[in-house]
């Protein structure tokens, strides 16, 4: 099977059940933005200092293949084939931030992104997840995005921030603080 159709030469792209529209649309940036984010945490994952959570990782990266999905496919579309988003799958995030919080130190400032290049990955995909959550959030302004995708995308961007400060405990890596100047 050959990876290019030639389809998408005029600038137009197919959501799922085959309604083509133009690249540039919002729907097609949410998913194409949520595929930019599954990638990051792919390197994210791919850290030596997330050899414990690769699982974890790559759960999340299969939920965002869910996301994909239902953002690709018309709201008025039978969606009997596309998985779905499920409260449970929010729930995990959750407790997963709960353990790692557990183990840290109290946040009493902002802290900047850095201090070691891992860290620096997991902020990378906070960022563009952060962007997926608010393109989402538009799209769902004219037309259905599932409540639970932009709830999902919500609390994975606190994961990440969760995630980044864990790792740079255990890379004994600076969290850097944030004081403004007065």
């Amino acid at each position: 099977m050959k990876i290019y159709t030639k389809t998408g030469d005029q600038g137009e792209t197919s959501l799922v059940y085959g309604t083509r529209v133009l690249k540039d649309n919002l729907r097609i940036d949410s998913y194409g933005t949520v595929d930019e984010l599954n990638s990051y945490i792919g390197l994210v994952r791919d850290q030596p200092v997330n050899e414990l959570r690769k699982e974890i990782l790559k759960e999340i990266q299969d939920r965002l293949f869910t996301v994909g999905a239902s953002l690709a496919t018309e709201p008025e579309k039978d969606r009997k084939k596309i998985p779905d988003l499920y409260e449970s799958d929010i729930i995990f995030l959750e407790q997963e931030m709960d353990k790692m919080d557990a183990e840290l130190p109290e946040l009493r400032h902002f802290v900047l992104p850095g201090g070691h290049e891992s860290v620096s990955f997991c902020h990378l995909a906070r960022t563009v997840c952060r962007r997926a959550e608010r393109l989402c959030v538009t799209l769902s302004q004219d037309d259905q995005v599932d409540v639970l995708v932009i709830k999902y995308l919500n609390r994975l961007s606190d994961y990440l921030f969760v995630l980044s400060r864990k790792m740079a405990q255990e890379l004994n890596a600076e969290e850097v603080k944030w004081i403004p100047r007065v």
